[in-house]
Order: C-alpha cells, then structure tokens, then sequence
C-alpha cells in the first residue's frame, strides 16, 4: 500500500465504479476530497459515449459531487481525437447520443450521411433497423470504416445489466463482415492519452476500474499499476479466468479511501 500513496495521478472508470445509474456509490465523494486535499491529478475515464463532460459533471453535481468538466474523458472524445489524427477534416455516419456527436463536432470531423469515411457507433437509445441497414449499405456499397466507441457488450445501471456498445454493433459488423475498430478500453490507446492529458508518467498513475476486461488490461498494456474494485460488473470469482491480474483488488472506493487514508 506504500507504492500506492505515492502515486500522483490517479484514473478512475465511472460507471460501477464511482455510480451505478443515478446511484452514487460508497466511498465516490471521500475519494474525490482525498485527492484534492492530497493534491493529486485525476481523472475520470469512461468507456461510455453517451454523454458531453459538462453533462457528467452535471450529473454528479445532481449526486452531491463537483468535478471540473476538464477531469472527465470519454470514449467519444477518445474516438473523435483519434479520427482527426487519423484523418484531419473526415465525415462520418454516426449512431450515437449527444457526447459523440459534440466530440466529433468539436473535432472539426462533420456529418455524412451519403459519402462518409467512417461509420461511428456508440451507445444510444434511439437504435433502429433503419440507421442499421444505412451504416450496412455505407460500408458495403461506399467504402467506409466502422469505428465503435468502446468494445463493452454490457454495462451496469441500478437496474442491472443494459446492452452497450459492443452489442449495439454486433448486427453491422455481422451483416458487412467487418470487423470494427474499437477506441475506448481496454485500447491502450485511449488510457495513454489519459496518462497524456494528466501530464503524468505511466509509473506514477494508478487507474480504478470495475472490469477486468476493460479497465485493468487496458492498464496493464500501458504498463499502469491497477486498483479492481468489486463494486461494478466483476466479480472475485471471475478474476481467475484472466492471464493477468490486478496489482489491487478491493470491494469498493470506500475501502480505497481507507487504505489511502492509514
């Protein structure tokens, strides 16, 4: 627990992790004051794209909490930095919510919906046969590349299990035969741009997340040290099925905060 203190900048997932739905957990807010208080960089990383930064930080603000808009990364604005490096100025088809569409925007990358570069799918709530048959026919019939947000196939609410991102996808990349290339977690490539954005250096940063198929490969490849807390989608049990391992496993951030706080 000594090398954990010493870190100086700290990841933290969102969803079963520091809420479930429009349930804060135990441990979120004393964990925010420690990290103030000890003066340490964080940032909140979320695989979900739903959301713009100003509406999370809203919504925690509605929990009892208050985030800058600056501490949250997602994985839309993951996916729209990596689109105008890959392709400065691209289109693309998107299927989404308000969070990809603003990250895309804000971007400089515009809505195409005849001649795109790229089909862009995230969570959303307004999924249809209709904008799935038009993503098919862009990518059979106009050459665009299927991007996803994030690879999750669920994700938890205070109602339970929802489909995410990975499931939303699967019938485009069935009905092309392509393969989408994901962006959010556990792609290093988005928790290296976190570590990027806090001016930290991998060794110093500690991430905490609550799947070990997102949150602590995606810290293991990018060689940071993990926390996995139980309090999200897995469980103890589940972790003996991975190759790798945690550097930390605790039931929640309420436990973290303990340990932090000896």
């Amino acid at each position: 627990m000594k090398e954990l203190k010493k870190k100086n900048a700290f990841i933290s997932d969102m969803d079963g992790v520091i809420y479930h739905g429009n349930k804060l957990l135990p441990g979120a807010v004393e964990f925010v004051e420690w990290l103030r208080r000890n003066q340490r960089k964080y940032l909140f990383l979320t695989n979900s794209s739903e959301r713009t930064p100003r509406e999370l930080r809203e919504k925690l603000l509605r929990l009892g909490m208050d985030v800058p808009e600056e501490n949250f990364y997602t994985s839309a604005l993951a996916t729209a930095d990596f689109l105008a490096r890959q392709r400065p100025e691209c289109s693309v088809f998107a299927i989404g919510e308000a969070g990809l569409y603003n990250a895309l925007y804000e971007r400089g990358i515009s809505m195409n919906d005849s001649s795109p570069d790229y089909v862009v799918v995230g969570e959303t709530r307004t999924y249809s046969y209709e904008r799935i048959e038009k993503a098919v026919h862009l990518i059979n019939k106009k050459g665009a590349r299927l991007i996803g947000t994030n690879p999750d196939m669920t994700g938890p609410t205070e109602h339970g299990i929802v489909p995410a991102t990975g499931a939303l996808i699967a019938p485009i990349e069935l009905a092309t035969q392509t393969k989408a290339y994901f962006v959010g977690k556990p792609n290093p490539l988005m928790m290296r741009r976190a570590v990027k954005r806090l001016e930290a250096m991998s060794r110093e940063t500690m991430i905490v997340g609550d799947r070990m198929d997102t949150d602590i490969v995606a810290g293991v490849e990018a060689e940071v040290d993990t926390v996995l807390v139980l309090s999200g989608v897995t469980a103890m049990e589940d972790i003996e099925r991975f190759a790798y391992r945690p550097s930390y496993i605790m039931r929640g951030l309420d436990e973290l905060v303990e340990e932090l706080r000896r």
